[in-house]
């Protein structure tokens, strides 16, 4: 194999990769998506960063997979030393703006796994918008520290 050739398959996996990991339309992009393992049937947490390409603000409205039965849109609220989650209906990302969804802020709770969650495997899910737009992603699933 040439040292070109090399060069080029090298520079070809780098900047593959970090794509393969993204779902976009016009204007909102999904990346980084995982899922937390969990055992049995205990609800798992999902992640993913959102990016809002438009001049509008749009808000997430829900999620969906055939791997899980039900999954909820969730926030960690703090207050002194507790935390408590609760469901909400929406979360906005601001125009021209991110929005992330990690432990102990906003996140998914996706229930009732249709089959055991293999770490190393992906899971497509459905991103819904207030604007109509939906986006399709592949959410890597990962143990309970994300790795």
């Amino acid at each position: 194999m040439s040292a070109l050739f090399r060069s080029l398959a090298t520079t070809f996996v780098l900047f593959a990769a970090p794509i393969a990991a993204m779902a976009a339309t016009d204007s909102v992009m999904v990346s980084d998506c995982w899922i937390r393992s969990m055992p049995g049937d205990v609800p798992s947490g999902g992640y993913f960063k959102l990016m809002n390409m438009s001049d509008k603000p749009v808000d997430l409205v829900g999620i969906s997979t055939e791997a899980f039965g039900m999954s909820m849109l969730h926030q960690t609220q703090s207050n002194g030393s507790t935390s408590k989650m609760i469901m909400v209906d929406k979360a906005t990302v601001p125009a021209n703006g991110t929005l992330e969804f990690a432990p102990g802020g906003y996140h998914v709770m996706f229930e009732h796994a249709k089959h055991p969650l293999k770490i190393g495997t992906s899971i497509p899910v459905t991103f819904a918008f207030s604007d109509g737009e939906k986006v399709s992603a592949q959410c890597d699933v990962k143990n309970a520290a994300g790795k």
